[in-house]
């Protein structure tokens, strides 16, 4: 799998964790850099190592599928796209938290990751490089994270966008992308 195509599942699996922030940074409004790090810190480290373990699952099964592969891996990230899309339109939860709690933020990022879980055993399936993947995948999450942090504490009503809607979208592409790419190539 090439590098774009990484980022760009990369900024995908990252919307989530960009909307926990963006909402930490609201529930927060003054944040200090220990506490920012703390958040992007828990919620990339989950992020990047969510892949690693789907990636372990899908070389796992891999040989039991092989030439189904690219049917599997667009089935998976078309229903991880079609659950975001769906979510962003749920109504969320106003209750007040303390993001910087350690058990809230485990709580985030488990919650925020079971779509970088299931890309993981796509991964596996395809044979891409779980490394570099993993990598791109965690340096991503932690500037969406700080970058979402700094915009809740700075612009908490400007920002209501259904962020959620274009990840799911992108993420269907790209399955369908690498349907294409094997089934018609």
């Amino acid at each position: 799998m090439d590098y774009i195509t990484l980022l760009i599942i990369a900024l995908g699996l990252s919307v989530d964790s960009f909307a926990i922030s963006v909402s930490c940074g609201i529930m927060l409004q003054e944040i200090k850099l220990k506490q920012s790090l703390k958040i992007a810190g828990f919620l990339s480290v989950f992020q990047g190592l969510m892949p690693v373990l789907g990636w372990f699952a899908g070389m796992s099964f891999k040989s039991l599928i092989q030439s189904y592969d690219h049917w599997v891996a667009f089935g998976l990230l078309l229903a991880v796209g079609m659950k975001m899309i769906i979510d962003s339109f749920r109504k969320k939860s106003n209750k007040k938290l303390d993001p910087t709690n350690t058990l809230v933020l485990i709580g985030f990022s488990v919650a925020t990751t079971i779509d970088a879980l299931i890309v993981g055993i796509s991964f596996g399936l395809l044979g891409t490089s779980i490394i570099s993947a993993s990598l791109i995948i965690f340096l991503v999450t932690f500037i969406m994270s700080m970058t979402g942090l700094y915009l809740g504490c700075r612009f908490c009503k400007l920002i209501n966008y259904k962020l959620d809607v274009i990840a799911g979208i992108v993420l269907i592409s790209i399955g369908t992308k690498i349907l294409i790419e094997h089934t018609w190539m």
